[in-house]
């Protein structure tokens, strides 16, 4: 006995830690004095609201079509240079490709040929206008008949209109010199298309030295993905609780746990027959570039909250088909809780029953009491 009791002081005194008790009514007791303790964090139960009628779909994100283009080439002929590449971020104004095409030199001819034309009019209008007034003066002297009068107002007459339709043929050459950015008087120069937009290259069909001959395709496609819409397909029997400029919530698979904010944009105006659903869209701030076309995720509109208690998921515990929580009773004793859970909102746990806000729970460290 003397042996057996020397011991158990012996192994009292080397136990720096004493393991924690275990009542059969669930409580855990850890000494004050335990390293274990530091271990737990606990705080106290608050409530967030709830929702209690709210809409789920499926979502995808997309471009915003109001702020996508489409390049195309102005004129047939071959490419000389592609000045960026697919990814590349672009300001509008910025050039984009350079063209060779005989259709450059056409427009700088048919400028000149219009500018010339105009000044033969406008020589022809001086004449005209000379014989019109010696005609007047002769036949107001009696010199001539008055039928040569007329013929020299109509003669002045039908040069005026010719000086308007070659300054108007004038005016449209140039025109087609500005569109295609050519300066007036120099044949052989290139054709630079220019970025309509800022954005980026999403598609980029085009190399140095092709000749494109369809000025009807896309060589080109910028995107402004400062905004992106995201789009669902909600059930006509939901439909009627989604209105124009509402907010929704967007989670999106490659961001979990992240909650993004939208406003509905788009709201289609028939339903499709074989889901019957209808296609809403939300406009999304893309400003720091993190959302991309084709990320799927799903769009939540709340129709009504509740006050609800709430907890982090960490502090859910779950055993014989129950869900339960740690509360502190006091400094170092701690009882299990059986908890009714609710909807889950991102690292939050809604709970229906068992807790009321302000009670003190173990948020992190309840796995390790479990294990008593």
């Amino acid at each position: 006995m003397a042996i057996a009791g020397c011991s158990g002081n012996a192994q009292k005194a080397g136990d720096p830690d004493p393991p924690p008790e275990r009542k059969s009514s669930g409580v855990v007791i850890i000494p004050p004095d335990s390293p274990k303790l530091q271990q737990i964090r606990v705080e106290p139960v608050k409530t967030a609201e709830v929702p209690t009628d709210e809409i789920v779909t499926p979502g995808k994100v997309e471009t915003n079509p109001n702020r996508v283009s489409r390049t195309l080439l102005p004129v047939p002929g071959r490419i000389g240079s592609v000045l960026v590449k697919l990814g590349d971020a672009v300001i509008a104004g910025q050039p984009l490709l350079t063209i060779e095409s005989p259709d450059a030199d056409q427009a700088m001819s048919a400028y000149l040929q219009a500018g010339a034309s105009s000044t033969q009019a406008q020589a022809a209008l001086l004449k005209a206008q000379a014989d019109h007034d010696r005609a007047k003066d002769l036949y107001e002297h009696s010199a001539i008949a008055k039928k040569e009068v007329l013929n020299a107002e109509n003669a002045l007459a039908q040069t005026k209109a010719g000086l308007q339709q070659a300054q108007a043929s004038r005016e449209q050459t140039q025109r087609r010199l500005e569109l295609l950015g050519l300066k007036p008087g120099d044949f052989g120069q290139k054709v630079v298309v220019k970025a309509p937009l800022n954005g980026k290259i999403l598609e980029l069909t085009v190399a140095a030295g092709e000749y494109h001959n369809d000025t009807n395709a896309s060589v080109m496609t910028i995107a402004d993905l400062s905004t992106v819409w995201i789009a669902a397909d909600v059930s006509e029997s939901y439909i009627r609780f989604i209105q124009l400029g509402e907010r929704v919530d967007i989670e999106l698979a490659a961001y979990p746990g992240e909650t993004f904010r939208g406003r509905v944009a788009r709201i289609a105006d028939t339903v499709d027959p074989q889901t019957r659903t209808v296609k809403v869209r939300a406009e999304m701030d893309n400003a720091r570039g993190r959302l991309r076309p084709e990320m799927f995720g799903r769009i939540r509109h709340t129709e009504s909250t509740k006050s609800l208690p709430a907890v982090p998921a960490g502090a859910m515990i779950q055993g014989d088909g129950k869900s339960m929580v740690f509360s502190e009773r006091s400094r170092g004793v701690f009882e299990q809780v059986q908890v009714t859970p609710g909807k889950r909102m991102g690292d939050l746990i809604a709970i229906q029953s068992g807790l009321k806000e302000g009670d003190r729970i173990v948020v992190d460290g309840a796995m390790l009491l479990k294990g008593y």
